[in-house]
């Protein structure tokens, strides 16, 4: 009954909402246990990539279902990414420990945007000296960048992949309802 960018934008419009306040709920809790710094640029940091995280899964899940004829293969599919995301995310293997030729898909990670961005945004501006067994103390900022390959001026960049990363499963969820049909009569 209605047409399909319409519905695109009801259906994004009603999971923000309620992606919202799940992530203010969420982020208070999590912030919280995790320790990190009670301060409002530091919170909303930490908010803003919460809240895209949860809306470009939930914006990964409407694309893939658009795309695909059943809920089976949507889960296959899903599942094949998640997977490929979470391993190449820099969370287990850093980005500079990982093999030159799959670093590409570091960048592909949705989930690694999102580490780069929460531990940035958190410990990226420490100068403090942290002591390392067996080397010389450097600062905070210093080991992080060195080790974990994460630049505090990189930060802005960070936050407008995650706009880009939410708006290009969006326009392909649109563009699947559009002009992709599954029915059978």
């Amino acid at each position: 009954m209605y047409s399909e960018l319409p519905y695109a934008f009801a259906q994004e419009a009603i999971e923000t909402i309620y992606v919202a306040i799940q992530t203010f709920v969420y982020s208070l809790l999590l912030l919280s246990m995790i320790g990190y710094e009670w301060k409002a640029e530091k919170f909303l940091y930490f908010y803003y990539f919460i809240f895209m995280c949860f809306t470009y899964f939930s914006m990964y899940g409407m694309m893939v279902v658009a795309l695909t004829p059943g809920p089976q293969i949507a889960a296959i599919i899903m599942s094949f990414f998640l997977s490929f995301w979470n391993l190449f995310s820099g969370f287990l293997i850093p980005r500079p420990l990982i093999l030159i030729w799959w670093r590409w898909y570091y960048w592909c990670s949705l989930v690694a945007w999102t580490i780069y961005g929460i531990f940035t945004s958190q410990v990226g501006d420490k100068t403090e000296m942290l002591g390392i067994p067996g080397e010389s103390s450097m600062p905070v900022k210093e080991f992080i960048k060195k080790y974990l390959g994460f630049e505090d001026s990189f930060l802005v960049p960070v936050l407008f992949a995650h706009i880009g990363w939410v708006l290009l499963f969006f326009f392909i969820f649109a563009y699947g309802i559009r002009f992709l049909n599954f029915q059978r009569r």
